[in-house]
């Protein structure tokens, strides 16, 4: 009965030493380089309406005349995989623009506009050998309007990614205060 009385207080006392609040603190404030949700958001959003302005575009291309003309149907296949990235970013980006905490959803929203990037690159030159030099340069200026914002959230991520190391950094020295406040040899009754 002692022995369960003093595991019941060893436990007791050790909840309340880690479930211990630090006083009201004003809000912690933002990471040095990581932007506030409401301050990337409109990058988000300007994103997915880019990747919504490139789907006419993109629709408007008739890769099948190209594949007539001598082409491989691989550029038919690229056009169709451009489209789905495009409209996969613009909804992905709407949706981060709700929840720009999600790291996950970052990377595969950049990782996506990476491999539009890479696509469009030979759907461009299928334009200018099987279609207009001009069309092809059409193309090409549409895509580059979401450079500065493709790199804001590259930057974005990065310190996204550096803020959720801090943090778990501080809850792992968090825990090892636990485990060495559990373990510490108690007073023994006398």
């Amino acid at each position: 009965m002692a022995l369960g009385l003093r595991r019941f207080t060893l436990i007791a006392c050790a909840v309340a030493l880690c479930a211990q609040t630090p006083p009201l603190q004003a809000p912690r404030p933002q990471p040095a380089g990581l932007e506030l949700d409401w301050d990337i958001a409109p990058a988000l959003q300007e994103i997915g309406a880019h990747a919504a302005r490139l789907l006419p575009a993109l629709n408007a291309i008739d890769a099948r005349s190209w594949v007539d003309q001598g082409a491989s149907a691989t550029y038919a296949e690229q056009l169709q995989g451009v489209k789905e990235q495009a409209q996969a970013v613009a909804d992905g980006a709407k949706a981060l623009a709700k929840s720009p905490e999600k790291l996950s959803v970052a990377l595969e929203l950049y990782f996506r506009m990476q491999s539009i990037d890479g696509m469009l690159a030979s759907v461009e030159e299928g334009m200018r050998k099987y279609q207009t030099a001009a069309s092809a340069q059409s193309l090409v200026s549409l895509q580059a309007e979401a450079g500065a914002n493709r790199d804001r959230l590259q930057r974005y991520i990065v310190n996204l990614a550096a803020e959720r190391e801090q943090e778990l950094r501080v809850m792992d020295e968090e825990a090892q205060r636990c485990r060495s406040a559990l373990s510490a040899p108690g007073k023994k009754k006398q």
